[in-house]
C-alpha cells in the first residue's frame, strides 16, 4: 500500500511528460537539431529541481520510504568516463528518439514499436554489466 503514491506519481509525471511532448520523437529531433529550445528548457528545469533536490535531502538529512537516512555517495573524480558515456548515451538517444524514462511513458500510450528499443536498453544495459570489470571507470 506504501508504494500506491509513487505509482500514482509515476503516472502523473508520465502524463506531464506527455502533455509537454517530451517523449516526443520530432521535438527530440529538434533538440539534436538546434532548432528549438523546448527540450533544452526541460532538461534544464531537471537539472535545477535535482541541484535542489539533492540539497534539500542533505540539510534536512530527510529518509526514504522505510525510514532509513538517504545517503549520497561523492561520485569518483573523472573526465573521459562522463565524455565517454554522456556521448554513447546521446548517441543512442539521437537514434532511437527516447531516452529511458520516456520508453514506458511510449510503451503506456500504445506506441508498442518502442518495445524493440526497450529490449535493445535492456541487452545494452546486461551487456554493461558483463563488461564493467573491464571498461576504464
Amino acid at each position: 500500500m506504501k508504494l500506491v503514491k509513487f505509482f500514482i506519481v509515476g503516472i502523473v509525471f508520465g502524463i506531464v511528460l506527455t502533455k509537454a511532448e517530451a517523449v516526443s520523437w520530432y521535438r527530440i529531433y529538434e533538440m539534436f537539431q538546434f532548432q528549438s529550445f523546448h527540450m533544452f528548457g526541460i532538461i534544464g528545469t531537471a537539472l535545477f529541481t535535482g541541484i535542489i533536490g539533492i540539497q534539500v535531502i542533505k540539510k534536512k538529512k530527510l529518509k526514504d520510504f522505510n525510514g532509513f537516512p538517504i545517503t549520497i555517495i561523492d561520485k569518483e573524480r573523472g573526465f573521459w568516463r562522463y565524455i565517454i558515456g554522456g556521448t554513447l548515451f546521446g548517441l543512442g538517444w539521437a537514434l532511437v528518439g527516447s531516452c529511458p524514462g520516456p520508453i514506458f511513458i511510449l510503451l503506456g500510450t500504445g506506441t508498442y514499436a518502442v518495445a524493440v528499443v526497450l529490449i535493445g536498453a535492456l541487452l545494452g544495459t546486461y551487456i554493461y554489466g558483463l563488461l564493467k570489470e573491464y571498461l576504464p571507470h
